[in-house]
């Protein structure tokens, strides 16, 4: 069997990327660990008749396809050794299964275990390079180590898989600079790590059927001109440890924009269709330093914090100071939540409530701010606290006052009567805050780490990967 692995690049980068990169560690590979990379390789037939194929080398892996298709089936992959940080999340070096230069790898029925820092799983690398990975077990268990992951325009399609993650910023479905794209059916996924969201997004991400569970970390990120898309879904999320200060609040969902340079600037998307999505501790969203497209059609949503609310716009560590709010366009169809809405003093919603829609809570909006409801016929709003819009479109019977005051401007609504308002268009300073990024781990966020369609089969818009070294192989 061929099977080449990937030596270190000899660079120790210096880490400016918080969330988005782990820090970049000292390089200590040299001739010698080629060397014994070489030798320390096993494959072999297993008294099953599976085949076991082990990797215990820093820097390398247990399977490499490189611009040629290869497929494997029956396979148990074992990989310890680690990387440094950037090497491994922008190029795939220690990963367990990496492919490149517009290879293709099929995966059928394998298992993937790793045990050492930066030791992804399985990582397509490259932009016409396409895994397949089919009814198969991935399990790891150190730092910034995640499940499946693409980069540089990568592409990789999932069908029923088991993933657990434990360590420290090792999201089950990641991605990192140059993105790419993911499309996953069915399966379990599992995170337990700090800084470790069951996705993390600087692609184009679908998830379909499947269990997304985090059990410290945010569910989902999605961070820059980005998207995921989840389809009958159950989200659990229950984000208890932050990676960072750069933010007060826990939330499921988080959409922003680090300014790393991991993810272009733009307009990220997050939708959820169907399925469920319950949060144990926080907010529900989370949305900061950067324009956000959300959109929920028949979730049923649970948030078991009675302080959490449905969605937070406002400015954290992220970006400049007095610029780095966050720019909503909310849509709910068909859904019946309840749930207050905070929007701070640099941020900005368009709440658009579609019919079958009932929506309870309050909007509470600082001074400065600019907030948008509209209400399509057929649907409703019912206040749980005084609120404040800036502007306002509904029918004469679709809000229920409830015995608070809702202000539209610097005039109090009356009760049964119709409005007509306009949307907030939105206008984002470029750069949306270029500040220093935070200390973090790589893929995954510091806590305080459908929208559009994203193009079919292309890379995601992330930032643009360094050129590969012509060493890394």
């Amino acid at each position: 069997m061929n099977v080449t692995r990937r030596s270190a690049l000899g660079l120790a980068l210096a880490s400016i990327l918080g969330i988005a990169g782990c820090a970049a560690q000292e390089e200590t590979t040299t001739s010698a660990n080629e060397t014994a990379a070489a030798e320390s390789e096993a494959t072999k037939e297993t008294t099953t008749g599976r085949q076991a194929i082990t990797d215990d080398t820093d820097n390398g892996h247990a399977i490499a396809v490189s611009a040629e298709t290869a497929s494997y089936q029956a396979v148990d992959v074992t990989k310890t050794g680690d990387a440094d940080g950037d090497e491994a999340d922008f190029y795939g070096t220690n990963a367990a299964v990496y492919a490149e230069e517009g290879a293709t790898l099929d995966l059928t029925d394998v298992t993937v275990t790793t045990d050492g820092t930066h030791a992804n799983a399985v990582f397509s690398y490259g932009e016409g390079t396409t895994v397949n990975i089919t009814e198969s077990t991935i399990r790891t268990s150190n730092n910034c180590s995640g499940g499946i992951m693409v980069t540089g325009g990568g592409t990789l399609n999932a069908t029923n898989l088991d993933i657990h993650t434990t360590g420290n910023s090792s999201a089950a479905i990641r991605s990192d600079r140059g993105g790419g794209t993911q499309n996953v059916a069915g399966g379990t996924f599992v995170t337990d790590g700090t800084g470790s969201p069951v996705i993390y997004s600087t692609a184009d991400v679908r998830v379909s059927g499947a269990t997304l569970t985090s059990t410290a970390s945010q569910g989902v990120v999605v961070e820059g001109k980005n998207s995921v898309q989840l389809a009958d879904c159950e989200l659990t999320a229950s984000n208890t440890t932050k990676n960072s200060d750069k933010s007060d609040w826990y939330q499921a969902v988080m959409i922003y924009q680090s300014m790393s340079g991991d993810a272009a600037e733009g307009e990220a998307s997050f939708s959820m269709a169907g399925g469920a999505l319950d949060n144990a501790n926080g907010d529900i969203l989370f949305v900061n330093n950067t324009v956000a497209t959300i959109d929920l059609s028949g979730v049923a949503i649970t948030n078991q914090d009675p302080e959490g609310v449905l969605l937070r716009a406002a400015a954290a560590g992220w970006g400049n100071e007095g610029s780095n709010g966050g720019h909503v366009n909310l849509t709910l169809a068909d859904e019946q939540v309840a749930g207050d809405i905070v929007v701070d003093e640099v941020s900005e919603l368009n709440l658009f409530l579609k019919e079958g829609t009932s929506y309870e809570g309050a909007v509470s909006a600082d001074t400065g701010a600019a907030v948008y409801v509209e209400l399509e016929s057929g649907s409703t709003w019912k206040l749980a606290g005084d609120s404040f819009v800036t502007s306002l479109t509904c029918d004469a019977d679709a809000i229920d006052l409830n015995g608070f005051v809702l202000s539209v401007g610097d005039a109090s609504y009356a009760a049964g009567s119709a409005s007509t308002g306009e949307a907030i268009e939105f206008t984002v300073a470029s750069g949306g805050g270029m500040g220093e990024a935070p200390d973090g781990m790589p893929g995954e966020p510091p806590e305080g780490g459908q929208g559009g369609e994203p193009p079919a089969g292309g890379p995601g818009d992330g930032g643009e990967p360094p050129a590969k070294p012509e060493d890394s192989n």
